[in-house]
């Protein structure tokens, strides 16, 4: 009997990326074949973003791709924009079932229960007060490099501009002892490094009877055999305790390097974006946390041309910028989301705007990354072996603990494996270097990504 085939396409955050993994793992324990997104499938899962219009865009883009691939396949839709627009997607031809954020682990269930009736089906339900972490684990290892774990949903924040809580229900967190397990068993399937990925990750706790939070969770993570990075993936400013810093700081084992959101340099801006913090507060923050992790790298997420940004404020935002001298730079435009305060405020900032100040910034990142990277040449760095350089045979490429990006020739057989090497070069923001006691025949310093 042939098995039938399931495809599953991702946008958007680490969270979907993680959820997407334990859909294929379901789907491949009751039986399917999971295949590639553009080959020929029975099923097809879309995994939406709508944290812009811009993934509201492209989700609809792939949810009509996947009804002309084969139109009689089942198109199932998921996440974030199922969640909050379940309508527009009933509307879309082709769609069969659609499913929010809410009851993920029972899609195989109701994938199989509908694939008969070919009947659109409207299978999104609200959060409710008092519901759980839902629990979806993920068991199939693949690359063996980089695990992420998820631990923590929903958020509570409200920032006047973002859909997410909307999308994401309340704070709810994974059972302590369930989260170890899954991470005992990451570091013994091959694993070398977790990430520990929500939300809002700094609310871990949140939801559970037991008195824990995300320090001490990380704690115990950090004394599991075997471990030998544990990472945080985005958090927010003001979810960092002295506490965590404590923990982190004390530990070999944990990389030195956080996300931390600014969104703005502008106090005027902060707070009509309803953040929880100041820039003074933000600097100060920075101030103590480098202080603590030497060689700390530092990324964030800036949003320009939000509704009342004057020339002034984002020069407020773009000197902050320079000052804090950041690893890496997101920028985003911002995106008027329905139901959010902020987009019913006045001063509305125009697309060619914002368009100026996105590149403006992201120029900045760009100087900033390099400078950050040329200040380790010359050192020898601890670099996990992600994979084989894109276009450079006989490289390999990976990432430093402060998530540098690092290539250098080497086998293959070391993906998956961290091991040292020694920085020579710089070429644009990646560092290049030799495995210490490798020789470093044919090296060409003029890899580019």
């Amino acid at each position: 009997m042939t098995k039938k085939r399931v495809a599953v396409y991702t946008l958007g955050c680490k969270v979907n990326q993680y959820e997407s993994s334990s859909l294929a793992w379901l789907f491949q324990e009751r039986g399917y074949r999971v295949v590639d997104f553009a080959e020929e499938a029975d099923v097809y899962i879309v995994n939406t973003c709508t944290v812009t219009h811009l993934g509201d865009r492209k989700s609809r883009q792939l949810i009509r791709r996947a009804a002309k691939a084969n139109p009689h396949a089942f198109v199932a839709v998921t996440g974030c924009y199922a969640q909050v627009s379940p309508g527009e997607i009933m509307k879309i031809p082709g769609v069969d079932l659609v499913v929010g954020t809410r009851d993920k682990a029972a899609l195989v269930d109701l994938v199989e229960r509908a694939v008969n009736e070919r009947t659109p089906v409207n299978a999104v339900s609200a959060y409710v007060d008092g519901d759980q972490f839902e629990e979806m684990s993920v068991q199939s290892i693949q690359d063996r490099v980089r695990a992420f774990l998820k631990i923590q949903d929903g958020c509570s924040n409200y920032c006047t501009y973002c859909i997410v809580p909307y999308a994401r229900g309340p704070l709810r967190s994974r059972q302590p002892d369930r989260t170890i397990d899954a991470a005992r068993h990451m570091v013994a399937a091959g694993y070398k490094e977790i990430v520990l990925t929500g939300i809002c990750i700094g609310a871990y706790g949140s939801g559970l009877e037991q008195d824990i939070t995300l320090a001490g969770l990380m704690q115990s993570l950090l004394e599991i055999p075997g471990l030998q990075r544990l990472r945080l993936s985005s958090i927010e400013p003001h979810d960092i305790t002295l506490e965590l810093v404590e923990v982190m700081s004390s530990s070999e084992i944990f990389c030195r390097h956080l996300h931390l959101p600014l969104q703005s340099g502008s106090e005027e801006i902060l707070r009509r974006m309803g953040r929880r913090y100041t820039a003074w507060e933000y600097l100060r923050l920075v101030d103590v946390l480098r202080e603590n992790m030497p060689g700390l790298g530092l990324t964030t997420d800036v949003m320009v041309g939000f509704p009342g940004e004057s020339e002034e404020y984002f020069q407020n935002t773009f000197d902050l910028v320079n000052r804090i001298g950041f690893s890496g730079l997101h920028v985003f435009k911002y995106s008027p989301r329905r139901e959010t305060p902020a987009a019913g405020y006045d001063r509305q900032v125009g697309p060619a705007l914002k368009d100026e100040r996105s590149r403006k910034l992201i120029r900045l990142g760009k100087k900033l990354a390099a400078q950050f990277a040329s200040s380790h040449l010359g050192r020898n760095l601890s670099v996990l072996v992600e994979q084989p350089a894109p276009g450079a045979d006989g490289f390999l490429e990976g990432h430093t603990d402060n998530y540098i990006k690092v290539v250098f020739p080497g086998q293959a057989a070391l993906v998956g494996q961290v091991v040292p090497v020694q920085t020579e070069k710089l070429q644009e923001t990646i560092l290049e270097g030799k495995i210490i006691g490798q020789q470093n025949e044919g090296f060409n310093s003029g890899y580019v990504e």
